[in-house]
């Protein structure tokens, strides 16, 4: 299957991504739909990855960032079945390293996928890096 990789944010199917990360995703369970969408529209970057076929969805990742030195990666995902193919590896890559804020210092939280994130630079925090926990 082929794929394409863009960060218009008007090809982002909300109902797409929604149905991911309220079913799937043990991190993005809690929220509900209407801060899904209010996440994604207030992001400062997001891509996604389509079927060149059929411009279906089938992968997402978001950023927050200031725009100028620091951004937070979250919310990536590819869709069971298309996986396998490199699609998270260029969903990052196209945030990270090709996009605007490719010389930022950039974040995340995330239980698995270490290998994919540690390929574009991402390792455990040093002295520097603190963290206050959700309340």
């Amino acid at each position: 299957m082929d794929y394409e990789l863009d960060d218009d944010p008007s090809r982002i199917q909300p109902d797409v991504v929604w149905g991911w990360l309220s079913t799937k995703a043990y991190w993005g369970r809690q929220r509900s739909r209407a801060d899904v969408e209010a996440q994604i529209a207030d992001a400062w970057r997001v891509v996604g990855a389509y079927r060149r076929d059929t411009g279906e969805q089938v992968g997402f990742a978001r950023a927050v960032s200031d725009g100028v030195s620091f951004a937070y990666l979250a919310d990536v995902f590819v869709i069971e079945g298309h996986r396998g193919s490199g699609l998270g590896t260029r969903l990052v890559q196209l945030m990270i390293d090709d996009g605007p804020g490719s010389s930022f210092r950039w974040m995340l939280f995330t239980g698995d996928a270490h290998a994919l994130y540690r390929r574009f630079g991402f390792e455990t925090p040093d002295d520097t890096a603190m963290v206050r926990s959700a309340r």
